[in-house]
């Protein structure tokens, strides 16, 4: 006799078996207590009492996994494989180290189970999540811990969780290189043995061959920041077998993380992340690694061969998985350019894809919003990795956040008008370096001229926006007669002269009005963590299913930057190559704006600032350039919907004396500026 279900026909004896399983199994978290459900929370202790062949015949009927299986008794083990290169070059082929948790039963039962994969280099030095989890091993150096709530979660409903040390980092063997083969291959050789395709060992050198007869070879991969930047890279190969990805925060082209057109984002090139995350016995010898790195990397911000193999965005057509995008429109670690180039490709090549976007930083959606994020990560992985039709892939593609909490839905994104963009136009005003932001272009021979200034930031700039100031030029729109949408990314194309040989330009929107928004610039970036706790899933001795609650963190502000983009105005004639500039030679260059969704709303304006280095976010050329803009071959091309009827006259302001922007520090300037209470 065998039961139908939607994933096939199973003898009802396994039904009976795991049945029997968990209703013996009763799941308690840590202490050995059970716990009353916090409010919006799931408790761990139900988890695995419920009798498997009922949830089963549930499961069929509602199109969703259920927790059937027991956790406490859930198959924990390890093994190493070969990722066939050599990169530490000691002659042997270095081996990755693979902790895995699965549910028992199916494996008595002959059943194979799909896998989330998390691959990373954090799990020893750095930790994951909200609370800096590691992993831990018992004595015997078996698993014990799993960072984050994917094993808690998923296992009880029928899927293994791998997670995979990035080769060079905590057990793993071979070198880090930052988002090069070596990073994408220790990930994808997992890939492939889980699917019968590599070899992989009960021990980091000889050892027994292992193979995943366990696993159906269906694989999905999850991570924020460095974790979901080698799922970008993993799906960019094609690999066969990996059905879906979901990139938290993540980096889609190694040299915009650390470069943007020219302009240097940081005071240090990837071999510093290296030396970060890298094990002591990595450290040791990866030298020869280290200093490619180095090499492959100048700070010139020209673009090198080193750049061309960590650029994922070149292969999207190769992408074979569905992808559902997770990023804070205030990352300002993984800059939003980062999705929206890697969205753009996607879309172009047909793949399918979802995103979320939040008013936060750099943070998970565990942590911003858990009620609503793990059941739909639930039925994304149902969807792609089970097989369940429950509909996620036909729900709206966007959810974005418009207030601290406030969420909309959209049937596709960007927004539909956009891919043409609006042109806007910046014209004079009745004061210096203030000008006005409309459709007109301004007449031949109109300027504005400002001078670098390193200590100042875009919030500097934007609190300042309506004031004559030496460091910054700013363009307004007159109070919108209705919302005005910016959906996508834009761009700013400047003529400028400068006065030295090296010059920085930055570019930034500006939403000119009081706001309520999420402290992006605070120490958690938007959120606060709170002492209580919600379960997500099942617990055991040392792997809690029950993390801290958060709240918004948020702070009344009188403006917000909304989007922008940097450059070296050496890099006007191509991009990934820098020229010294002739001081009084004029420059045309585009910048790139980053990637948003904001709705600045009626009574509000729109600013474009456009002024030299942006504190803390770029680094300064080797000069302090006065530089003349020419308004009439300046404009912005912007992705928006509502232009029509938002823009009115451009306003006119007061005079007032040009005033320096004296003793702003960096720290102060990255914080967003109160409004009046």
């Amino acid at each position: 006799m065998t039961i139908r279900t939607r994933l096939g026909r199973i003898p009802w004896q396994a039904f009976v078996v795991a049945a029997t399983a968990a209703l013996l199994a009763v799941l308690l978290p840590p202490g050995g207590t059970a716990q009353a459900a916090p409010q919006g929370g799931r408790v761990a202790a139900p988890e695995g009492t419920r009798g498997a062949a009922s949830e089963g015949a549930r499961a069929a009927a509602s199109g969703e996994s259920r927790p059937v299986y027991s956790y406490d008794r859930a198959i924990r083990e390890s093994v190493w494989v070969d990722t066939k290169l050599d990169g530490d070059s000691d002659g042997r082929t270095d081996r990755v180290a693979v902790d895995i948790v699965r549910p028992r039963e199916p494996a008595q039962q002959g059943r194979r189970v799909p896998v989330i994969m998390d691959a990373s280099p954090y799990y020893s030095c750095c930790g994951r999540g909200n609370e800096n989890q590691k992993k831990t091993y018992d004595a015997d150096g078996r698993p014990v811990q799993f960072p984050l709530f994917y094993d808690n979660y998923f296992v009880p409903r029928g899927y293994a969780t791998v997670l995979v040390d990035l080769a060079g980092t905590n057990r793993s063997d071979g070198c880090v290189d930052v988002g090069g083969r070596s990073d994408v291959q220790s990930a994808k050789a997992v890939v492939d043995w889980l699917a019968g395709r590599a070899r992989a060992y009960d021990a980091p050198t000889g050892g027994e061959r292992v193979t995943a007869g366990w696993s159906d070879g269906r694989t999905g991969m999850i991570g924020k920041s460095y974790d979901g930047t080698v799922a970008n890279g993993v799906a960019a190969t094609g690999v066969p077998n990996l059905k879906t990805i979901v990139p938290i925060g993540s980096i889609s082209s190694w040299y915009d993380y650390y470069f943007s057109q020219g302009a240097p984002l940081y005071d240090s090139g990837p071999e510093w992340l290296s030396d970060h995350v890298e094990s002591p016995a990595a450290q040791g010898r990866c030298a020869a690694v280290q200093k490619n790195l180095v090499d492959g990397a100048p700070r010139s911000g020209d673009w090198t061969d080193l750049w061309s193999e960590r650029d994922y965005v070149k292969d999207a057509r190769k992408v074979k998985a569905s992808v559902f995008v997770v990023h804070g429109m205030q990352d300002l670690n993984v800059r939003t350019k980062h999705f929206g180039q890697w969205w753009d490709a996607l879309a172009k090549h047909g793949v399918e894809r979802k995103i979320w976007l939040s008013q936060t930083g750099h943070v998970d959606p565990f942590d911003f919003r858990r009620e609503t994020w793990v059941p739909t990560l639930h039925r994304w992985f149902d969807h792609y990795l089970m097989g369940y039709d429950n509909g996620i892939d036909r729900a709206p593609m966007a959810d974005v956040e418009r207030a601290p909490g406030k969420w909309s839905t959209d049937r596709v994104w960007p927004a539909p008008g956009t891919a043409v963009r609006t042109t806007l136009r910046p014209g004079k005003g009745d004061l210096p370096g203030v000008g006005v932001l409309g459709t007109r272009p301004a007449p031949s021979g109109a300027t504005e001229t400002f001078t670098d200034d390193p200590k100042l930031s875009e919030t500097d700039w934007a609190a300042h926006a309506d004031e004559p100031t030496a460091a910054k030029a700013a363009f307004r729109t007159a109070p919108l007669a209705a919302p005005l949408r910016l959906s996508g990314a834009g761009r700013v194309t400047v003529t400028a002269t400068p006065s030295t040989a090296t010059a920085h330009l930055s570019a930034v929107l500006v939403d000119l009005g009081p706001a309520t928004i999420r402290n992006y610039a605070g120490t958690g970036e938007g959120i606060t963590t709170l002492d209580r706790r919600t379960c997500w899933g099942a617990s055991r001795d040392g792997d809690s299913a029950c993390y801290k609650e958060t709240a918004p963190d948020t702070e009344k502000v009188a403006q917000t930057v909304v989007s922008r983009g940097w450059a070296d105005l050496g890099t006007y004639a191509d991009p990934h190559k820098g020229r010294p500039l002739t001081p009084g030679k004029p420059y045309t260059i585009t910048l790139d704006l980053a990637a948003t969704d904001h709705v600045v709303p009626a009574g509000h304006r729109l600013a474009l600032i456009i002024g030299g280095t942006d504190a803390g976010l770029i680094d300064p050329p080797a000069t302090k350039p006065t530089l003349t803009l020419d308004l009439s071959r300046t404009k912005a091309e912007l992705p928006l919907t509502g232009a029509a009827r938002a823009l009115s006259d451009t306003p006119r302001t007061p005079r007032i004396e040009a005033q320096p922007l004296a003793g702003i520090d960096t720290l102060r300037s990255l914080r967003p500026v109160p409004a009046a209470r």
